[in-house]
């Protein structure tokens, strides 16, 4: 073996160094393509912006924090974190929304998106994406009662539109644990944060529509508290309902989001088959029991896995656009 020289060995040690440092600056993953300050200097009270027009929503209507945080999930699902669940089809091609499909059934608010964007507009115009309002705006319908999330910013949105690829990406009704767990690993969570983000149903209601094979056609093993059963037959007295309009709180405080969610399902109380399931499952029902001793734990893997939600496959940099209007393309910039 040659001698080695120190000087060329410190040498080597320096542009390891200089590698490692430019690798954290940068970042080596698509997460940090994102940042914290994005809109530091084209847009710096857009956070500021989006708050206060939340904050006059809630107040004059409580159901809009669970709307909002769905709305986030299901466009966050198909393709990425990208605006595209707000654009509307195109009649001269034929092409369908991502709204027509079935899985998106009863999401609500996407025009208030587009309202909250003309404020921006007017504010900085062409800075703000759609995706990035989305993300901020159920950022704020958890923070309302849950913890204060702090999420990069950065996001552009899609050109591109695909009610198929709604139907195929989206959760359907049946999702099993197994399903769970590889939907969420593909957005980089671990199997704690998995069963975080179901905390989601902490808020809101579920319609009779989307529960109502589980009360007349169970599965074996679906284990449900028999009074909870009863009073989930008597808002949906039968297996498809008669309208739309029949739906059942999430779990005892639906208006709040807090651990709750956690303690029903230990009870039975879930309100659908997957609530059953991570309870019972043996990889998922000791993350259930802690949450639903440890709020303050929920809250902290839920922040987690959100912004880890928010930040998989997002469009940055150059891809996509940010649309003028939430609904449709920059026909300009195609």
């Amino acid at each position: 073996m040659g001698s080695y020289s120190p000087i060329l060995f410190d040498s080597y040690l320096t542009v390891v160094v200089l590698l490692l440092i430019i690798g954290v600056s940068f970042g080596v993953n698509e997460e940090a393509q994102l940042s914290y300050d994005h809109y530091k200097f084209t847009c710096p009270r857009v956070e500021t912006i989006v708050q206060r027009e939340m904050l006059s929503i809630f107040l004059t209507d409580p159901t809009a924090p669970a709307a909002f945080l769905r709305l986030f999930f299901h466009d966050c699902q198909v393709q990425g974190c990208d605006a595209s669940i707000l654009l509307d089809g195109n009649d001269s091609t034929n092409k369908l929304s991502e709204m027509v499909s079935s899985r998106n059934f009863g999401i609500r608010n996407r025009e208030t998106i587009g309202l909250i964007k003309s404020k921006l507009e007017f504010e900085c115009p062409g800075k703000v994406s759609c995706a990035d309002i989305i993300a901020l705006a159920a950022r704020e319908s958890v923070s309302l009662s849950g913890p204060r999330i702090q999420i990069p910013l950065g996001r552009r949105d899609s050109t591109t539109y695909s009610s198929q690829q709604a139907d195929a990406d989206l959760p359907p009704q049946g999702i099993t644990v197994d399903e769970l767990i590889h939907i969420f690993d593909s957005k980089g969570m671990n199997l704690e944060e998995s069963v975080a983000i179901l905390g989601a149903h902490t808020l809101g209601v579920g319609h009779c529509q989307n529960i109502g094979s589980r009360l007349y056609d169970p599965q074996p093993g679906d284990q449900m508290d028999q009074k909870f059963e009863a009073f989930l037959r008597k808002i949906c007295p039968g297996r498809i309902p008669l309208t739309n309009l029949c739906f059942a709180p999430n779990d005892g405080t639906p208006a709040i989001f807090d651990n709750q969610y956690y303690r029903d399902v230990l009870k039975g109380r879930g309100l659908f088959g997957i609530d059953s399931n991570i309870s019972r499952d043996p990889r998922t029902a000791p993350i259930v029991r802690q949450f639903a001793v440890d709020q303050n734990h929920f809250f902290g893997v839920f922040s987690s896995a959100f912004v880890k939600l928010s930040s998989t496959n997002v469009l940055t940099n150059g891809e996509g656009q940010v649309r003028r209007q939430c609904n449709r393309i920059n026909v300009d910039e195609r």
